[in-house]
């Protein structure tokens, strides 16, 4: 067996590959709080799926009688599909009233407790997918006493459930 002495020197080539930090999440970078994107904006995709269901709807109906090969009742199967499907995302366009901050305000409000530490997320719940803060909570003491967990709807400020324990942790 051979010894080969230039495979354990280490490489000096300026091309190298190196890892590298992706340019959102360079830090030195930072231009501000990300903002959450309202749901509202879900009635674009909705009214435009609902302009394709009728457009396939009435391609379908107009070349009904005809022999044509271009246009089949697959047309009328996508103008349904698209149809429900537009109004779902209609439906579930809730206009946002509360962002992050304001959710972690209510959160404050809504346990019992010096909040410290906090975080939210935002979730969606039910069958239209109403937007929801979940916000995690903490208490100011070193470490933490208490912890508590706030659902607070974001259509409405309204608090949906409160959940404050002990922290087990401590």
């Amino acid at each position: 067996m051979k010894n080969d002495e230039t495979s354990n020197k280490p490489s000096s080539d300026a091309n190298e590959i190196r890892d590298e930090l992706p340019a959102d999440l360079n830090v030195s970078a930072f231009v501000g709080p990300y903002k959450f994107p309202d749901n509202s904006r879900r009635r674009i995709p909705g009214a435009l799926y609902l302009l394709i269901s009728v457009l396939s709807g009435w391609l379908w109906f107009v070349q009904k009688e005809s022999d044509s090969g271009l246009v089949s009742s697959g047309f009328l199967g996508a103008a349904i599909l698209l149809a429900v499907v537009g109004l779902f995302s209609l439906s579930a366009s809730w206009r946002m009233t509360v962002d992050e901050k304001l959710a972690l305000v209510h959160a404050t409000r809504a346990v019992d407790f010096a909040v410290g530490h906090a975080s939210a997320q935002q979730v969606w719940r039910g069958f239209r997918s109403r937007p929801t803060w979940r916000v995690m909570c903490y208490s100011a003491q070193e470490p933490p006493l208490m912890r508590g967990l706030v659902l607070i709807d974001a259509v409405d400020a309204r608090i949906v459930e409160c959940l404050v324990e002990s922290n087990p942790e401590s």
